[in-house]
């Protein structure tokens, strides 16, 4: 058993917390899903460094990480965030529901206001003593499979995309499919709030054969736990996951924040932001850098979420409350 003291990388599954202390100046909330905690805490710093260079004010950068789709619900509800960094476009779509920012949100930064990517992989004890190789490796009786719950994480909603379109490319219709997720989802003995808690039950609780989750947190938690000798394995075909971000006018306007909400947000596409996305194992948007770090993100064939027709179609199918994931999920006793 891994000791928690040795877990830098798994911690409480949400928390909010000053990350950068300043005397004077202007404070940013950045609200976030659970699995960038190491990303931003970098980020944030190289941020705040940057714009007291060009502006000469003092920032003090809060940061609040869980499930995404958590996290759009509490800022729906409340929690008054300068800045949203979600990891799917339809939990800030929730937010323009509500009129916390404009519909066109996803216009006003490049590549749908998605500055990095990244895609869903597997992870496995020393050895892959259970031979995981491809999705239909997950759905083999006896195999445990960690993925979190598809209601509230961004990375459980990926997982169960990505397991969809294998099973709907090789099966060939959406019944087989949704046998196929059937199938799956009895092997998950339990369905944690978000990525970062699915990752604690399989590194430290010791829990499953595979941890199906995000290629960041893939690689994170390898170099974050050596001794515990995990491997990562890529399937033949997964889900490309964009990550967007968005400045919360409502709020942002009330703190009086938003020239520093946008410039946080545009830094994100900057050479040093998009240099701290790839030491993070998030895919860069730039093309040269992406390539310089080829050995890390291998290739392999993505789908993306507007060939199924976008989150809006996606979310209304499989994930909306009585949709195809509630019918299928059955909570082991």
């Amino acid at each position: 058993m891994i000791k928690k003291n040795t877990l830098r990388i798994v911690l409480a599954a949400a928390a909010l917390s000053t990350v950068l202390p300043a005397t004077a100046g202007t404070t940013l909330l950045n609200v976030s899903y659970d699995v960038t905690r190491e990303f931003f805490k970098d980020y944030n710093e190289a941020f705040v460094t940057y714009w007291q260079k060009k502006s000469g004010e003092a920032l003090t950068i809060n940061q609040s990480h869980g499930g995404s789709s958590k996290q759009a619900r509490a800022v729906a509800d409340g929690l008054e965030a300068d800045v949203v960094t979600m990891n799917q476009s339809n939990d800030i779509d929730i937010l323009a529901d509500r009129e916390l920012l404009p519909r066109d949100w996803i216009k006003k930064y490049k590549d749908n206001s998605s500055p990095f990517t990244s895609t869903i992989v597997f992870v496995v004890r020393k050895g892959n003593p259970k031979g995981i190789k491809d999705w239909d490796d997950l759905v083999r009786a006896g195999t445990q499979v960690i993925i979190p719950n598809p209601k509230t994480s961004g990375n459980g909603r990926y997982t169960y995309l990505g397991a969809w379109v294998y099973a709907r490319q090789k099966l060939g219709s959406d019944s087989k499919a949704i046998s196929f997720e059937q199938q799956l989802f009895r092997n998950v003995p339990v369905l944690d709030a978000g990525g970062r808690g699915a990752t604690t039950t399989f590194a430290q609780r010791e829990i499953g054969d595979v941890l199906v989750t995000f290629e960041n947190e893939a690689f994170l938690t390898q170099k974050e736990l050596p001794d515990a000798k995990l491997e990562i394995v890529y399937p033949s075909v997964s889900i490309l996951a964009e990550p967007p971000v968005a400045v919360v006018d409502k709020f942002a306007s009330k703190h009086g924040t938003v020239k520093q909400s946008r410039a946080y947000l545009e830094y994100l596409y900057s050479p040093e932001g998009q240099k701290l996305a790839a030491k993070h194992f998030l895919r860069p948007r730039d093309p040269i850098l992406l390539q310089q770090h080829s050995a890390t993100f291998k290739p392999l064939k993505l789908v993306s979420i507007d060939a199924l027709g976008g989150w809006k179609k996606v979310q209304g199918i499989h994930f909306a409350d009585g949709a195809l994931f509630d019918q299928i999920y059955v909570p082991a006793k």
